[in-house]
């Protein structure tokens, strides 16, 4: 697991509980976003079979949560809303180089970054929500957060080697423990 630098505000958690709703409909366009992101390694690195399963069965995980949170929001009489821009996500996105190899390395530890991040977050939701099926789920999802970040760390270590790969993780945490500091607080999952 990665050491996240900056942890969630304990205000953060008092805004999603208080918004449950709009939070549930920001965490479904996260899944739905994430499976796509997992998708676009498949279509954009073809020649690197080493990506092509496990980034196929990522795409697929993380479909099936949107799934499965966009039956809770239907359940709750709620709709799906046009994306937004992530305040998260961005800044963290500009830190990614370009060129083939640099952005394939930036992309992986991205990703493992911001699953990161899920994963402390979704453990904090579990524990805030009263028991049963709802702290249940995002104990679940808690799980599975952990096993991408375990996931793209490994992809990018095999790769580009242990010693590139923690040195970008190095570089990118610090810049998202600045980037959360600054986050406005509001019912979303990033």
């Amino acid at each position: 697991m990665l050491a996240l630098t900056t942890p969630t505000p304990p205000a953060w958690l008092e805004t999603v509980l208080a918004n449950f709703d709009d939070f549930l409909i920001d965490h479904a366009a996260c899944e739905r976003k994430a499976s796509a992101t997992g998708m676009a390694f498949v279509v954009r690195y073809p020649d690197r079979p080493l990506l092509l399963e496990p980034m196929i069965a990522f795409a697929r995980e993380e479909l099936e949560h949107f799934h499965q949170v966009y039956r809770l929001i239907a359940a709750r009489g709620l709709s799906l809303r046009p994306d937004e821009k992530d305040p998260y996500v961005e800044p963290l996105a500009r830190w990614v180089r370009t060129g083939r190899d640099a952005r394939l390395l930036d992309r992986l530890v991205l990703g493992g970054v911001v699953e990161a991040r899920g994963v402390e977050r979704f453990g904090l939701v579990a524990e805030g929500l009263p028991a049963g099926e709802l702290a249940d789920f995002y104990k679940d999802l808690w799980r599975s957060e952990a096993r991408h970040v375990g996931l793209f760390l490994r992809l990018a270590r095999e790769l580009f080697g242990a010693e590139a790969v923690e040195a970008r993780v190095a570089e990118l945490l610090a810049l998202e423990g600045r980037v959360v500091q600054d986050l406005a607080l509001r019912p979303a999952l990033h």
